[in-house]
C-alpha cells in the first residue's frame, strides 16, 4: 500500500511525542525516518522503527540526551552522543561540522557514546544541500567476519561521501558488507534472491540467498580483502578521533546496540560543480551515479504515495 508523504512524517511524529520527545524533537527525528522511507531506503526507515521504539523501552536510547562538547582544537572537535536517538545526534554533529567548515574551510566532529545513526546517507545529503563535500562513517557492533575467518569480529562500519552538485548531488551511503543487514531483511521479506552473492552458507559456501545469511551471520565483505581492512581502519579511527568503544567494545545484539563512535566531516566545495558535471556526464548514458536512484524514488514516492508494509503501518498507527 501507498501512503501520503505527509500522513507518514504526521503518524511518526505523534508516535514520537507519545514516547515522550520533546516536539521540535519528535518533528526532526521523524522527518528523518520519512524522508529515508520516501527515498526508498526502507530497511533503515519505517521498517527499522519498531526496532528504535524498543531501544527506547529498553533504555538503549535516551530520548531526551543532547549531544555535548567534549574537547575543541580549531577544526575538530570531540562531542559525547550521551546514547541519545542515533539520528538527531548524527545531524547535529553534521551541522556542527558544517559550522565549523565556515570558518575553517574543513570541520570535523567526531562523536562518542551514540546510537545507531540510521540511514548514514541522510547526512551526505545534508552536506551536500548546504553545498559542502561531506564524509561521515559509524562504527558497529561485530557483524562481520574479517576476510579468511568466520567469526564476526569486525562491524560493517558505512560509510557515506557526498558532493553537491545543482543537477542532483553525488551520494554514496556504502556498508562494508556487500549487503548490509537491512538489505538482507529487505529481499527476504520480498521473497527475492540476492542479484549477486552476498554471504556463506551453513556449508560455508557462497550464497544469493538473504535468509541464510542472516541465519549464519556470516555477511561478504565488499571487496573481499579490501572491505575488510577498509572495515577495521573506519574503527580505528573513529574510535581513537572520538575517544569511543570500537566494534569489539559494543554488544553484539541489535537491540542493545549502544554507545558507537562516529565522524562527521564536512568541507568546503569550492569549485567542484563544473567538475562534477564533467566526471557525470564521462560516465556514458543509462550509467547512474550514486545517488541518481535515490532522487528518482523520492519524486515517484512524493507523486504516487510512499509504499508501507500495510501490517507495519497498522501496528504503529496504534502504537
Amino acid at each position: 500500500m501507498r501512503i501520503p508523504y505527509s500522513e507518514l512524517l504526521d503518524t511518526l511524529t505523534a508516535v514520537l511525542l507519545r514516547r515522550g520527545f520533546a516536539p521540535a524533537r519528535a518533528a526532526l527525528c521523524a522527518k528523518l525516518f520519512a524522508e529515508t522511507t520516501c527515498d526508498g531506503v526502507y530497511s533503515h526507515g519505517l521498517n527499522r522503527f519498531p526496532r528504535f521504539l524498543r531501544m527506547i523501552e529498553n533504555g538503549s536510547i535516551d530520548i531526551h540526551a543532547e549531544p555535548g562538547l567534549a574537547s575543541s582544537a580549531g577544526a575538530l572537535e570531540r562531542w559525547n552522543g550521551r546514547r541519545g536517538p542515533g539520528n538527531l545526534n548524527a545531524h547535529a554533529a553534521m551541522a556542527r561540522a558544517l559550522t565549523l567548515a565556515a570558518s575553517h574551510g574543513i570541520g570535523c566532529v567526531a562523536l562518542s557514546n551514540t546510537n545507531h545513526w540510521m540511514r548514514g546517507g541522510s547526512y551526505g545529503w545534508q552536506a551536500a544541500d548546504a553545498g559542502c563535500i561531506g564524509i561521515c562513517w559509524t562504527n558497529t557492533m561485530p557483524n562481520l567476519p574479517p576476510w579468511g575467518g568466520t567469526r564476526p569480529t569486525l562491524g560493517n562500519n558505512p560509510l557515506v561521501l557526498a558532493v553537491p552538485r545543482a543537477a542532483g548531488h553525488v551520494v554514496l551511503d556504502m556498508a562494508m558488507s556487500q549487503f548490509s543487514y537491512g538489505a538482507l531483511d529487505s529481499y527476504r521479506r520480498r521473497g527475492q534472491l540476492l542479484p549477486v552473492d552476498g554471504g556463506f552458507d551453513a556449508a560455508g559456501q557462497l550464497t544469493r540467498d538473504p535468509a541464510a545469511i542472516e541465519q549464519t551471520q556470516r555477511l561478504l565483505p565488499a571487496g573481499f580483502w579490501k572491505g575488510s581492512g577498509l572495515a577495521l581502519l573506519l574503527d580505528l579511527i573513529a574510535a581513537s578521533l572520538a575517544q569511543g568503544q570500537a566494534t569489539h567494545q559494543i554488544l553484539p545484539d541489535p537491540e542493545l546496540e549502544t554507545g558507537l563512535s562516529q565522524i562527521f566531516l564536512a568541507l568546503a566545495s569550492g569549485g567542484t560543480q563544473p567538475i562534477a558535471d564533467q566526471i557525470v556526464a564521462s560516465l556514458g548514458d543509462g550509467i547512474r551515479y550514486p545517488g541518481q536512484q535515490v532522487l528518482q524514488t523520492r519524486t515517484e514516492n512524493l507523486a504516487n504515495g510512499v509504499p508501507v508494509d500495510p501490517a507495519l503501518w497498522t501496528q504503529l498507527s496504534s502504537s
